[in-house]
């Protein structure tokens, strides 16, 4: 049997980055369900950064990610890993007062986003019905993200600091043994470390229970996305990332076609999650609602789950009832643009250090992330 420091259940993205951070510290064994890491949620992304996206937890661990992703370490990419898309919010006239208070909250975390009025949304995406644009709050760092140029630099700088990864190697059962650790028994074999990070995704919860941890509430929700042709003769390529006040859809551009979505959040058990025939007629309705494009023919469909604990705030610490379980889950729809700091964030928990100076700066607090909230 295989011993190590601590072993990480999950290669997706967060168990990618946690590894990238802890293993020039600790021996880090990863442990993949999959032929490949990356397979579920980090690979069915919408690949944005947003500051302006998430709760004030995770807008500080997002904001907290900025200089990594647009000033990476040397080698980790041959290419930037963001590039400029900027991200805009509309709303209808019933919708200005709720959207103002908005981007007063916002622009105290981002000084440059922007109050746009219909002229400027207009203007910028001449699509728009003009009764759907009445205001909107623009972002302009907002960024597509290559996400998996980002996941490889992760696993890749894991690897070049001696972190071993290990595929098909699906969990089977989890025990505390006397010797003070985890036996972790695997389709790919046996491993023992005293620490286990939990960063299995939607199947965090069933991780858990396996190891007989109390459970922190894991909601896996289905998305469904899609692709189409953009409107012939109009270039796509200067427009931003549209959603609406409700948050009932979104498009952008996305190599040449519209990316679309209904913003769905349909709860569903952890699964090879597939799209649904519905969330795609949603979307075109109501995206055809609140603007001019005819949507003949979907490309291409699929969906991603997006995993959530009941305030949508990450799980990151120690359990209550376990030593050396950790939690590294409830990333939701947020853990592309957080996963830098999110990375550094465990790696240092897991070492017995604070929050890093940074992430305190900017108000995020161990507590406000740690299991006990939620099981206490």
């Amino acid at each position: 049997m295989q011993s190590t420091d601590v072993i990480i259940i999950g290669a997706g993205m967060a168990g990618a980055s946690a590894a990238y951070f802890l293993a020039p510290h600790r021996r880090v064994l990863l442990l993949e369900r999959e032929a490949q890491p990356g397979y579920h949620a980090t690979g069915r992304s919408a690949a944005m950064y947003s500051e302006t996206y998430g709760n004030a937890t995770v807008r500080a661990i997002t904001t907290a990610s900025k200089p990594f992703y647009f000033d990476p370490p040397q080698g980790f990419a041959d290419h930037p890993l963001v590039t400029p898309r900027g991200s805009l919010m509309v709303g209808a006239a019933q919708d200005q007062d709720r959207m103002h208070a908005l981007w007063q909250e916002l622009h105290a975390l981002v000084p440059n986003v922007q109050w746009w009025t219909q002229g400027d949304i207009l203007q910028r995406v001449p699509v728009m019905r003009p009764e759907m644009a009445h205001c909107g709050v623009f972002e302009p760092d907002a960024m597509d993200m290559d996400v998996h140029a980002i996941h490889q630099g992760f696993l890749r700088g894991a690897k070049a600091a001696g972190a071993q990864l290990v595929c098909r190697a699906g969990v089977q059962h989890i025990q505390r043994e006397l010797a003070g650790g985890w036996r972790v028994d695997t389709a790919a074999g046996s491993f023992f470390s005293p620490i286990v990070v939990n960063a299995a995704g939607a199947w965090c919860d069933e991780v858990a229970q396996l190891a007989g941890v109390a459970p922190v509430g894991m909601v896996p929700k289905r998305r469904t996305a899609f692709t189409t042709e953009a409107p012939a003769g109009c270039d796509i390529g200067a427009w931003p990332l549209v959603i609406d006040a409700q948050e009932s859809f979104y498009f952008k551009p996305d190599a040449g076609v519209l990316l679309m979505s209904p913003a769905n959040e349909d709860a569903v058990s952890p699964q090879d999650v597939q799209p649904e025939e519905l969330d795609v007629a949603i979307a075109v309705d109501r995206i055809e609602t609140a603007t001019t494009l005819q949507i003949r023919q979907v490309r291409r469909k699929w969906a991603g789950l997006r995993s959530f604990v009941a305030d949508k705030s990450p799980v990151v610490g120690f359990a209550v009832d376990a030593p050396g379980f950790f939690w590294l889950a409830g990333q939701g729809g947020y853990g592309i643009q957080t996963a830098p700091a999110m990375g550094q964030l465990t790696a240092a928990l897991v070492r017995g250090l604070p929050v890093p100076d940074a992430m305190a700066a900017l108000g995020v607090r161990a507590e406000d992330l740690s299991a006990h909230r939620l099981q206490g």
